[in-house]
């Protein structure tokens, strides 16, 4: 069974890998939540990168 996918670089949303822009779709959905989130620090020290170049922080 297959999924609908968003593309990355226009954002429409497709059945197919390769959307008609060119660009990769990919799940639009978030991640599975866990308690141990191997990834929190991560994401966490990108969004506060983030948040600094645009002058939020």
């Amino acid at each position: 069974m297959r999924t609908i996918l968003k593309c990355g670089d226009c954002g429409k949303y497709t059945m197919k890998d390769v959307c008609v822009c060119g660009g990769k779709a990919l799940s639009p959905k978030p991640a599975k939540f866990s308690i141990e989130d191997k990834y929190g620090s991560y994401r966490r020290k990108a969004k506060i990168e983030i948040f600094k170049n645009e002058g939020f922080l």
